[in-house]
């Protein structure tokens, strides 16, 4: 073993077992927040949602290209692999669609009073209806693409194959690539550039806020990074992380669905890339509401001890 190959292991290794850990202590935390309230913000529902579709593509993905890596080989049939493809396919499109619909609904959430206010109140009460939609969207859209590829294999004319290494496929054809790029990569695209639009709003909205009342900051005479600066700063390393790897998934994707001979340097890049927002998400969410968990943590210690 080579000094690159122990690094590629420890990397995904890392990686996955971060992602994992990140992403289900942020979902503890909302249900603990859910069992002591009795319900859960609309941004909580959200971010809850987006922690779940990590969860299921660090598990798709991380973890039986982990063990890939580690020297377990093909290790799963053609059905349990069209499975896996389903599920990353199905947590994929909703962590992208639930980021799309976090920007829009923090649109209607700090937009002046004379901007669509009659809707703030309509659009908190059908969050959870709007989260299952997309979960139930995203499932059927992967369901007939798994479907298709499954009665495809059958037929004894299909010759490509595509090898992940823990596993291989057969049954993909022009159709299949059709069907993906149509129902997958399109809504995907679309969910990515309302998301880059929406952020740009946002941060629209919150500099012009920030002029209006630069007047009470300075009275206090303090140095201190404006509420408004520290949202635009948060929202710019949220959806600049997000769009930066998605974006490049996307084209590392398209490139391992144009060439049927691919690498395994390209396939091992772009699981990395893949997994990199899901695994940093949940730190990062972290760090911006810290003073959140501390708080909380306080309250339970309390309450303990009482």
């Amino acid at each position: 073993m080579n000094f690159w190959n122990l690094a590629i292991r420890i990397i995904f290794l890392s990686q996955t077992a971060t992602g994992i850990l990140g992403n289900f202590l942020l979902i503890f935390y909302y249900l603990v927040l859910d069992y002591r309230e009795h319900s859960l913000k609309p941004t909580d529902l959200i971010l809850m949602n987006l922690m779940a579709a990590n969860v299921v593509v660090i598990l798709s993905v991380g973890v039986p290209q982990t063990m890939a890596i580690w020297g377990l080989k093909e290790f799963l049939n053609h059905l349990e692999c069209e499975l896996l493809l389903f599920l990353q396919g199905s947590g994929r499109s909703m962590s992208i669609s639930t980021i799309c619909l976090l920007s829009v609904f923090q649109i209607l959430t700090i937009s002046p009073k004379k901007f669509c206010w009659k809707h703030k109140f309509k659009a908190a009460k059908y969050i959870g209806c709007c989260t299952s939609f997309l979960w139930v969207l995203h499932v059927l859209i992967n369901f007939i693409i798994f479907l298709y590829i499954y009665i495809k294999k059958n037929n004894t004319n299909v010759t490509r194959t595509r090898d992940f290494g823990y596993c291989s496929i057969i049954g993909t054809d022009d159709i299949s690539d059709s069907l993906y790029a149509a129902l997958v990569v399109c809504p995907e695209v679309f969910f990515s550039v309302l998301t880059a639009l929406a952020s740009i709003f946002m941060i629209v909205i919150l500099y012009r806020h920030k002029t209006k009342v630069q007047y009470i900051h300075s009275t206090h005479g303090s140095g201190h990074t404006s509420p408004e600066s520290r949202a635009i700063q948060n929202i710019l390393i949220v959806v600049s992380t997000f769009l930066a790897f998605s974006t490049l998934t996307s084209i590392l994707r398209g490139c391992i669905a144009l060439f049927y001979s691919h690498s395994w340097l390209l396939m091992n890049i772009n699981h990395f890339t893949s997994l990199c927002f899901p695994t940093f998400a949940p730190f990062v969410l972290m760090s911006h509401y810290s003073i959140v968990f501390r708080l909380s943590l306080v309250q339970l210690r309390k309450k303990t001890v009482s």
